[in-house]
């Protein structure tokens, strides 16, 4: 029996593959029923610029992993200013499961979210800055030592900035140093952050 399913299967894959592959059909296999056609049309979809905000808006209600991690892994390849504010705002869903996806993807993009993560870690909203500051944590760019120091040293909520230190004390310099004492001040009831702090600077050693 599992034979014959795999068999299924298969063929389903080749047939929706031979349907027209063009922007418009694509666009409208993403809403049909079969995941498995929703799942090729997202993969085949990397071939056209002008689909990412097709594609944010099928994965904020897409219920299907597999769709779910193609959608998300074109618009990485796809890289645009759409992808990349329509992955921004999947942070603010209450979908737990998809903003954490969305944070690996945005990990995947560090020249793409660069230009953007200043205003990412000033956001209203203290979970949008937890967020950013876990994106950081593979962020590959220059600027990541520096925008955890102002985080920590402006950020008035405590969990911020629990976050934030934790990755300094993976990352940071000596340069860092005054940035990390001056937040065991602002923060002197809280032990967390007194321990959190000593062990960054034990970590980052002296020049």
């Amino acid at each position: 029996m599992p034979i014959i399913k795999q068999h299924i299967a298969q063929v389903v894959d080749t047939d929706e593959r031979e349907r027209p592959r063009d922007l418009a059909g694509l666009v409208a296999e993403l809403e049909l029923d079969n995941p498995t056609a929703r799942r090729w049309a997202a993969r085949d979809l990397a071939e056209f610029q002008a689909s990412s905000e097709v594609l944010i808006a099928r994965l904020k209600r897409e219920d299907d992993g597999s769709v779910r991690d193609a959608i998300l892994t074109t618009l990485t390849r796809l890289g645009d200013t759409a992808a990349v504010a329509g992955l921004v705002e999947c942070l603010r869903s209450e979908d737990a499961a998809l903003r954490s996806e969305v944070i690996e993807a945005m990990k995947q993009l560090p020249e793409e979210v660069a230009p953007i993560m200043s205003g990412l870690l000033a956001d209203a909203d203290s979970d949008v800055r937890i967020f950013a500051v876990n994106i950081l944590e593979s962020l590959r760019h220059p600027q990541v030592e520096a925008w955890l120091a102002g985080v920590i040293e402006h950020d008035p909520h405590v969990n911020v900035c629990a976050t934030a230190v934790d990755l300094l004390g993976e990352v940071g310099t000596p340069l860092s140093r005054p940035a990390l004492e001056l937040l065991k001040a602002r923060f002197p009831d809280e032990p967390y952050i007194c321990f959190a702090v000593d062990l960054a600077l034990k970590r980052i050693g002296e020049d």
